[in-house]
């Protein structure tokens, strides 16, 4: 269990400029704007959010499909390191980990997200979940950093990245930083929206992609991983003010 109150110090007194200088951040102003917006708009009701757009039943259903991903083949070990990249509050961080934890009863769970805000609201939820700043596409660096001022480990056994790729400026970087932070015979499962024609999402949502095609997933993941699958999940869609995208699930793994 970590001690809330260093936890606490640690993300309310990092300099997040100075943070993304660190990190080597291209567009350190975008991204900062991105914070912003998480931080005035969404951290406090995020969860609400996210409930708005798929229904209780589509909750379930993304915590189901993460879920058994994980517990499929290579089996993760009863002490793995699992991390949550772009967890924002947590709301599938928590969901998932009360699920897996009777399969891995030994685990430890990590969540990375850049806006300190939602960090604070998913570390008032669970003392088990250690939250920490980083950015997906500077993973291991933002690790590296990281590891200064919390505990966590320098490599993972698997990791989940629920709805946040989309709002990453370098997929290509992501995928790599998967790579490299994951331990030998280690995966990744990643939900995230499939192509959609909703250019203001980026206005109203912070968004920096509309979406993926599968195949160009499976493409760029490939340069990475060994292993990749790549579905579209049916019954399921991302629905916002009478606009609705579908999505996809990934299961990308060394071995």
């Amino acid at each position: 269990m970590r001690n809330p109150s260093i936890l606490k110090d640690y993300l309310v007194s990092v300099d997040l400029p100075r943070l993304l200088e660190e990190l080597d951040v291209s567009d350190a102003k975008r991204l900062l704007q991105t914070v912003e917006h998480f931080t005035e708009k969404e951290a406090n009701k995020r969860d609400q959010i996210v409930l708005s757009y798929f229904g209780e039943r589509g909750v379930n259903l993304i915590t189901e499909s993460i879920l058994n991903r994980l517990l499929a083949e290579p089996e993760l070990r009863s002490d793995a390191r699992i991390l949550d990249i772009g967890a924002g509050s947590g709301f599938f961080t928590l969901r998932v980990a009360r699920r897996l934890r009777p399969h891995v009863p030994k685990a430890s769970f990590y969540a990375m997200d850049i806006t300190p805000a939602m960090l604070m609201v998913l570390a008032k939820k669970d003392n088990y979940i250690t939250p920490f700043l980083g950015l997906t596409e500077h993973m291991t660096q933002s690790v590296k950093q990281a590891r200064k001022y919390v505990q966590i480990p320098e490599k993972f056994d698997a990791m989940l990245s629920t709805l946040a790729l989309h709002h990453c400026l370098n997929v290509e970087s992501a995928f790599e930083g998967m790579r490299d932070l994951l331990d030998n015979h280690g995966k990744a499962v990643i939900v995230d929206l499939c192509t959609h024609p909703f250019e203001e999402f980026k206005a109203e949502m912070s968004d920096i992609h509309l979406g993926f095609e599968p195949s160009w997933i499976r493409e760029i993941g490939a340069k990475f991983f060994p292993r990749i699958t790549v579905e579209k999940m049916p019954g399921i869609s991302c629905k916002s003010s009478g606009r609705s995208a579908g999505l996809f699930i990934s299961v990308m793994t060394k071995m």
